[in-house]
């Protein structure tokens, strides 16, 4: 069953949002429950108690943690006669322990430790990025783009995918989960994200198809160990696309639980994504797409970027809107000869072969 990605909105799609940090260090902890309680009854209680101390969607945290501790994903999956019946001592105790650190602002995906993401369930840990909704939407626009794509569907096409910035692993393991003959390498500047993608990749039998390295994309000096892994078909990223002054104004959520690297663009967002928008003539093949994530000031920028660096032979196809009617994606398609690329005889990526 998806978990309410979308219910969570503050949490999840709020970046730029204002709200600063605040000390919760000196608000008293809640007195312990007693008594026979049911989940529904808890429900209430712990809603209150977020409410009144200004914690967002107070209900659906409530809600989540409690289905979580009764060993469901929502509360809406808990059998009627579960939502009633008295909760035991330890269930009271490990639900007082959750509410707590969603009282210190801690995200709901990290205080249950997974969440959801399209039809895949990925283990979540702070401080690696937790992927928003948005990014489900650019998942589904690449796989849209591929399913068009000559030769789609069959060995013969399946695409070589790059991820940079994977944190979780999300996009990379998504689309591997959806196209069965592709292979991906997945990237990133933070140990704690390759290891969380490695362990998703594991959790999800996905270890065989996918090669995750810990690799800072804008460091040139680490561009060369990459070439022989192309040419790529799809090279696909949700960069860290937010301005200084963005990072100013976030969520405590984000801001005291999030890895600040995953989300810092510099001044005007765009400092990581240039460097992927210069690379990616070095190991996109003919054809080959560009996908990103950006801001939505971003498209412009990009475009107004390409167009000053003709030599690149990066065009900018499409953009494509959000749920909330933002341009958000970039749909980048490289032509002409591949830059900067020698011939390598190594193989592309040495990964287990895909079962039949």
């Amino acid at each position: 069953m998806k978990l309410g990605g979308r219910m969570l909105g503050v949490l999840l799609c709020g970046l730029g949002r204002a709200g600063g940090t605040r000390t919760f260090s000196s608000w008293p902890p809640h007195s312990p429950l007693t008594g026979l309680l049911s989940a529904a009854e808890l429900v209430g209680h712990w809603t209150a108690v977020f409410e009144e101390r200004g914690i967002p969607e107070a209900r659906q945290s409530s809600e989540y943690i409690i289905a979580h501790v009764l060993g469901a994903k929502t509360f809406q999956n808990l059998r009627p006669a579960l939502r009633s019946q008295p909760l035991s001592p330890p269930q009271l105790g490990r639900i007082q322990e959750l509410s707590s650190q969603r009282l210190q602002r801690m995200p709901v995906q990290y205080i249950l430790g997974e969440w959801d993401f399209r039809d895949l369930t990925l283990k979540m840990a702070p401080p690696v990025f937790i992927p928003r909704p948005e990014t489900e939407e650019l998942v589904t626009w690449v796989l849209e783009e591929e399913a068009r794509r000559p030769h789609a569907g069959n060995a013969e096409g399946s695409p070589l995918i790059l991820e940079v910035g994977c944190g979780s692993g999300a996009i990379a393991l998504s689309l591997l989960s959806q196209l069965p003959q592709s292979r991906a390498v997945a990237m990133d500047k933070g140990e704690a994200a390759v290891c969380l993608a490695q362990e998703n990749a594991q959790r999800l039998q996905l270890q065989h198809r996918i090669q995750i390295v810990l690799c800072d994309v804008t460091l040139e000096r680490n561009w060369a160990p990459l070439l022989p892994w192309g040419p790529v078909d799809l090279l696909v990223s949700n960069p860290p696309y937010l301005s200084h002054q963005d990072m100013g104004q976030l969520a405590p959520e984000i801001c005291s639980y999030e890895d600040p690297a995953a989300l810092d663009g510099g001044k005007e967002g765009m400092d990581v994504i240039v460097h992927i928008l210069a690379l990616a003539p070095l190991l996109l093949k003919d054809s080959g797409s560009l996908f990103l994530e950006v801001d939505p000031r971003h498209p412009g920028l990009v475009g107004s970027w390409l167009q000053s660096r003709p030599g690149l032979g990066l065009h900018l196809v499409a953009v494509r809107r959000d749920f909330c009617g933002r341009p958000r994606f970039l749909h980048i398609r490289r032509s002409g000869p591949q830059r900067g690329c020698t011939v390598d005889t190594s193989p592309r990526l040495q990964l287990a072969p895909v079962p039949g």
